[in-house]
């Protein structure tokens, strides 16, 4: 199992920058959310992935615990581990995650092991 990685954070004149990923073979998405929405329960065996929550309203299921993370916050979810992701009400708008996967990324990859919508 890959260790976290750390973002890395600089400060410049003109403002900063946060760095996710250096010279690392990784695949970056944006995943968005609709209002009273929520993907599968889901695990991978071959990537870790990194969200970064680009909006407030974002909640996360992570191995049975279920959170409401800040806007800017990093989690970490590593192989093997149970995630989902939800939009918070059906009266507030989308939210969209930061997704950067680590490992081996094929869509093929997805155990669901809960889906509203009937897929496998």
């Amino acid at each position: 199992m890959t260790s976290k990685p750390a973002s890395l954070h600089v400060d410049k004149p003109w403002g900063s920058f946060d760095q996710y990923v250096l010279n690392t073979p990784c695949t970056v998405k944006i995943l968005t959310c609709n209002p009273g929405q929520k993907l599968s329960l889901q695990r991978h065996r071959h990537r870790n992935e990194l969200w970064v929550a680009l909006d407030s309203g974002v909640v996360v299921e992570l191995d049975g615990r279920i959170f409401t993370p800040d806007k800017g916050a990093e989690i970490w979810l590593p192989v093997g581990s149970t995630h989902r992701l939800s939009c918070a009400g059906s009266g507030s708008s989308p939210v969209r995650v930061l997704e950067i996967s680590l490992g081996t990324f094929d869509e093929n990859d997805i155990e669901r092991l809960e889906d509203v919508y009937g897929r496998k």
